[in-house]
């Protein structure tokens, strides 16, 4: 099959309707995601239904060579075209033989269950996730519970720009009806609580609206609904736990309603937000230390993984310290925490965006926003006497900012952060002072991360998903540290004139 490789793709021609055409770019790091397009918008396509056809000879073909069985999960998320675009994948994985088990409409987690509860290898979830409508993409896998990493989505890339697909046929289709109720099942058994907890579930008009309300209602929780109705416009606001406009929703409905706390579930139900009782809006980092505490009290000598992006509480937090917990901060995105864990076998892996990760006896170590939720109210219902608000009032304070992200497109991010984390070891080799202070290290498992003499610390990635950069700060010491390393940070960035305004700040 002839591929037609273009940066941007034209509709409304003969090409567009007879061409494969697939955006470079949209091979990421860890999933696929391109600008498939939306009505009223301008900004020209990346990606057309043969192009999602020819990904999925290429997936098919690349699975095949990997010596795993064709069997493969596929499922999509609610937004207008991805059932259109599931099918296109669909026929293209029979193509190159593949024994397709569709589950629907679902989420992600869900169709990572899929692989375990069918006894299928191989997984395709057509969802763009938190992105903004107008995206698409598909999370992958071919060995549960991971998803597929810079190898294997590189791999991919090169087989379907090349069009070198193996096309044996013998592929096979079937529908498996009501996997939602299985799904479900699986989430609540015996994970029922005894405190009657008041819970905002918040899911933006995305796909967990579907699942999020009956999954806590199940476990004996009082659901107050927002924004649960499926509806693919997105009306109020984008359904991303890590967006602010969201938590502000959040937050709103908790005060209003008196709720014990406030959950927030992203467009494919992998993440979870949270906001506590008294309508503070709790940074996922710090909630995965919250968990990390309730955990080794009952696993002492645990060992956690968290992404670069999180707090520093996770190694100097003394409760943690007391029950001889272990911490391993490694790179941003869910196929990397997520095939960390599972190399450390550590308990449970965080990131900062809300993607949580937990290993047996909690979960099966892939993400799940859902068994996150439970979780945080199985610790809410081992601390009877305590609030959410109390539980965060016990660590001990930082002041940090959400998740910034200026524009930067996607040839020139990597390039950007390059030229940062050159800037930055000529400071450091050079004695330089940084943000008023010394740098007193400076972590590059993923970017940079420079940390000051008092940790006072900021960060600067390229994002795997979207053409932005990706800028976390964070102060042990008080709000002006913080804003003063934000500023000096954001000084480096501004050397490169490739660098746009930020999606959102502090």
């Amino acid at each position: 099959m002839k591929l037609t490789i273009v940066e941007q793709a034209r509709p409304n021609t003969f090409e567009f309707e007879t061409e494969a055409l697939i955006k470079p770019t949209g091979f990421r790091e860890y999933d696929a995601r391109w600008w498939f397009g939306r009505p009223g918008s301008d900004k020209e396509p990346e990606l057309n239904l043969i192009g999602v056809q020819a990904l999925g000879m290429g997936l098919g073909t690349q699975i095949r060579r990997m010596g795993i069985s064709p069997k493969i999960v596929v499922g999509h998320d609610f937004r207008q075209y991805s059932l259109s675009i599931k099918l296109a994948l669909v026929s293209g994985l029979m193509a190159a033989g593949a024994k397709v088990k569709d589950i629907g409409l679902a989420l992600s987690p869900m169709a990572y269950f899929a692989q375990f509860a069918l006894e299928t290898p191989s997984v395709a979830m057509v969802t763009a996730s938190h992105n903004e409508n107008g995206w698409t993409g598909v999370k992958m896998g071919a060995q549960r519970p991971l998803t597929f990493g810079p190898d294997e989505m590189s791999g991919l890339k090169n087989i379907v720009l090349a069009g070198d697909f193996d096309l044996v046929g013998g592929g096979a289709y079937e529908f498996i009806s009501d996997f939602r109720k299985v799904y479900l099942d699986d989430l609540v058994e015996g994970r029922q609580i005894s405190r009657k907890l008041k819970v905002v579930a918040a899911c933006g008009n995305g796909t967990a609206g579907a699942f999020a309300p009956e999954a806590l209602e199940r476990i004996g929780c009082e659901v107050i609904p927002l924004d649960v109705e499926l509806d693919h416009s997105f009306p109020r606001y984008n359904p991303n736990p890590e967006d602010m406009q969201m938590l502000h929703a959040i937050r709103d409905k908790v005060l209003e309603t008196g709720a014990d706390i406030g959950l927030g579930f992203d467009g494919d139900g992998d993440r979870c937000g949270v906001v506590d009782n008294e309508g503070n809006e709790i940074f996922a980092d710090k909630v995965g230390v919250m968990l990390a505490r309730d955990i080794s009290r009952q696993y002492p000598g645990a060992c956690f993984v968290v992404d670069v992006k999180s707090t520093g509480l996770f190694k100097t937090d003394p409760q943690l310290q007391a029950q001889a917990a272990t911490t391993d901060y490694w790179k941003t995105g869910h196929s990397y925490i997520k095939r960390r864990v599972a190399e450390l076998g550590a308990i449970a892996g965080f990131e900062k965006s809300g993607h949580f990760f937990f290993n047996p006896p909690i979960g099966r170590g892939y993400d799940d926003g859902l068994v996150t939720a439970i979780a945080i109210c199985g610790m809410l219902d081992r601390r009877p006497d305590s609030s959410m608000a109390d539980l965060y009032r016990e660590l001990p304070l930082t002041y940090g900012t959400p998740t910034m992200s200026p524009h930067c497109d996607d040839q020139l991010k990597y390039g950007v952060v390059e030229r940062v984390l050159a800037d930055f070891k000529r400071m450091k080799a050079d004695g330089e002072r940084f943000a008023g202070q010394e740098i007193a290290e400076l972590v590059t498992v993923n970017g940079v991360r420079v940390v000051a003499e008092d940790d006072t610390w900021g960060l600067v990635r390229a994002s795997s998903n979207k053409p932005e950069l990706v800028v976390v700060v964070e102060s042990p010491v008080s709000a002006e540290r913080r804003r003063d390393m934000f500023e000096a940070l954001d000084a480096v960035l501004r050397r490169s004139p490739e660098v746009g305004p930020y999606n959102q700040t502090f």
